[in-house]
């Protein structure tokens, strides 16, 4: 079960903590399991982005068709295929400087510090301190730290339009939600890190930490190389090389030396 589905009574007891908040002990104990409540990013040097754009099979087939039309005299089709490939590492390198940099403006919306009962007594500490079962005090004009599946809930209301696009701050409450399958939106007994208090109090538990809240899968998507392909790429794919090989270009240079290239014609349907 999710936690916006649970009661109170049967989340607490299984992340076994109270109202009053996690004991010092146990706090340390749980950052050692489950690390910093931090997103964690891949960081990489602007060289090495624009190098690795070069490591995908289909962009090394192509370079070395580049070398064998110099080689035997076709600098057009050398130049031309180049040219292709040059395009192709700088859209990819734009694709991934972009992902990099909406990463920075995630961690930005983070909030630096929270409010959290600690053996029964409120503390501020860093937010990337917090661990699950942590109890964290919601006040308004604050921003939410953590994942947190509200425990108690005062005319309480969050803005969450840059996670959601509702475009009016949403009340919550503390009531479990035995419906499965909800939208975000709809879960009005969560807090999500990154949004931001509007109006009233509440103490919410924390659920969820780091890269498992839905700020850190956001950040994840945006990390994925998979998906990170540039239209080169995801038009043709160089897993089958049979279909590779059925290019003209391909085995022109052995066939015959017409100058008409095959190698023209596949740069054109690119």
């Amino acid at each position: 079960m999710q936690p916006y589905q649970q009661p109170t009574e049967q989340l607490l007891a299984q992340w076994r903590t109270s109202p009053e908040g996690l004991a010092s002990e146990a706090v340390s104990e749980r950052r050692r399991q489950y690390g910093l409540n931090e997103l964690i990013e891949k960081k990489k040097s602007p060289l090495m982005m624009f190098l690795g754009q070069f490591r995908d099979f289909m962009i090394l087939i192509l370079i070395a068709a580049a070398v064998i039309s110099g080689f035997v005299g076709e600098l057009v089709d050398t130049v031309a295929i180049l040219v292709i490939v040059g395009l192709n590492a700088v859209v990819g390198f734009v694709q991934e400087y972009r992902a990099e940099k909406a990463i920075e403006a995630l961690k930005k919306m983070a909030a630096p510090t929270a409010t959290v009962l600690r053996d029964g007594n409120p503390a501020t500490v860093p937010a990337s301190g917090l661990v699950p079962g942590d109890m964290v005090i919601l006040e308004a004009g604050r921003v939410v730290p953590a994942g947190l599946r509200l425990i108690k809930a005062a005319h309480l209301k969050i803005e969450e339009a840059a996670l959601t696009g509702e475009s009016v701050p949403v009340e919550k409450h503390s009531d479990a939600l035995p419906e499965e399958g909800l939208p975000l939106g709809d879960r009005k007994n969560m807090a999500y890190k990154g949004t931001f208090v509007t109006y009233g109090r509440g103490v919410g538990m924390v659920a969820a930490i780091g890269m498992a809240t839905e700020l850190g899968k956001i950040a994840a998507m945006l990390q994925d190389e998979e998906e990170a392909k540039t239209p080169l790429q995801k038009r043709h794919r160089v897993s089958c090389c049979p279909a590779l090989q059925r290019r003209p270009w391909f085995s022109w240079p052995w066939r015959s030396k017409r100058r008409s290239s095959g190698a023209r014609r596949y740069i054109r349907d690119l």
